[in-house]
Formats: structure tokens, sequence, C-alpha cells
């Protein structure tokens, strides 16, 4: 697990500088309107932005919501400057953390919401990340997640390989698997298809 998440640290702390602006971005770019619109009922209070990267997504959380504060963590140096230098201009409505999302660094119920773009596929533990955002989450709290999805075949064939993965690609997650995995601590789980190659996945503590 640690050399998944070491591979992940290494590939993306190389990508910080040109991430929003390149192919290796795209695919998180595709789905910001998607999160964005899945947290609008969320107007003010504490989000937790888990796998921030760059702090692109958190600048357009905390443009829709004049009222909130988002908290960004992700396990790469290089995001991390990246995403503080990005949001300085927010002052203290935007923190930003080197942090793993197994071993959230917070309090339980700190937040009112969370958001995990284009990232959970990186996890080695997927239950232990989904049991921390849930720990830190305040009852009732949302959980938007979106990521990659791919039709049952070339999803197998597609997670067979990951493991030549050079980024620290884990596994592209089933309707089925999500609902299994965030449904242990979750109330409620709603998965959808937003595009080819893209789901939403909202959940409800």
């Amino acid at each position: 697990m640690d050399q998944l998440k070491e591979k992940s640290r290494k590939a993306f702390d190389a990508q910080a500088a040109d991430y929003d602006r390149t192919e290796k971005g795209a695919h998180a770019r595709r789905l910001y309107p998607h999160v964005l619109a899945a947290l609008d009922g969320v107007r003010e209070g504490e989000l937790l932005d888990v796998g921030c990267g760059t702090g692109a997504l958190a600048r357009l959380v905390l443009e829709q919501g004049p009222k909130r504060r988002v908290t960004g963590v992700d396990l790469a140096p290089g995001m991390v400057a990246h995403a503080r230098a990005s949001l300085a201009a927010f002052g203290d409505r935007a923190r930003i953390a080197e942090a793993d999302s197994e071993r959230l660094p917070f309090h339980e119920e700190s937040f009112d919401a969370a958001y995990c773009n284009d990232s959970f596929h990186h996890y080695p533990d997927p239950g232990k990340a989904v049991f921390e955002i849930w720990r830190v989450m305040r009852p009732g709290g949302l959980l938007v997640v979106g990521d990659c999805t791919l039709p049952a075949p070339v999803r197998a064939v597609m997670n067979a390989s990951l493991r030549f993965s050079s980024e620290g690609d884990v596994h592209i997650y089933s309707k089925g698997e999500y609902e299994r995995i965030l449904g242990r601590w979750f109330s409620s789980v709603a998965w959808r298809r937003v595009e080819g190659s893209a789901c939403l996945v909202e959940a409800r503590k």
C-alpha cells in the first residue's frame, strides 16, 4: 500500500505545475460542474476537499458559496504548495494540508460536507478512507465523489492492468462496489453516470 501511495505522491508532484492546463487533469476538470451542482445545497459551513490537487475545484467551491470554508488535503507536496498559493486570496476561508485520506488529521464531526474528485480510484484502502470521511463529517452531512467509470468488460481489463500504473492507480469501481463501500457507513448512497467515462456518487451520513 505504501508503494502505491509513493507512486501517486511522486507522479502528482511532477504534474502539479501544469495539471490544470494539460490532458493529465482533463478528466478531473470535466467532473467539476457535476460536483459543484451536487454541492449547491450546501451554501455555507465547513467543506472538506479530499485529494484537493491544485485547489482549482476548491476555488470554484469557494466562489460558489461566499459563506463556505474549504479545507483541502492531498498526499503530494507539490499539489499542496500549488493549492496554497492558488487559494491564498481567500484568506482563512481556505486551508490546505498535506495528509493521507486514510488518516485524516481532523476531529470527529468537523465538516458539514465533503467531496472527492477524481481521486477515489487511487486509495489502496477505500473502506478506511470512507470511514475517515464519515468520522469527520457532522450528522446529515453530504459526501460527493466524482470519479471514472467504465462498462464491466472494459473495467475488468483496466483493473487487471492498473498494477502496472506509474501513478498509483488502484481500482475503478462499479456502482455496486460504491454502494457496498460507502453504504457501510453512510445511510444513503446514490450513484449515477454523468458522462461516458465518469460517475457521481452522493452519500448522506
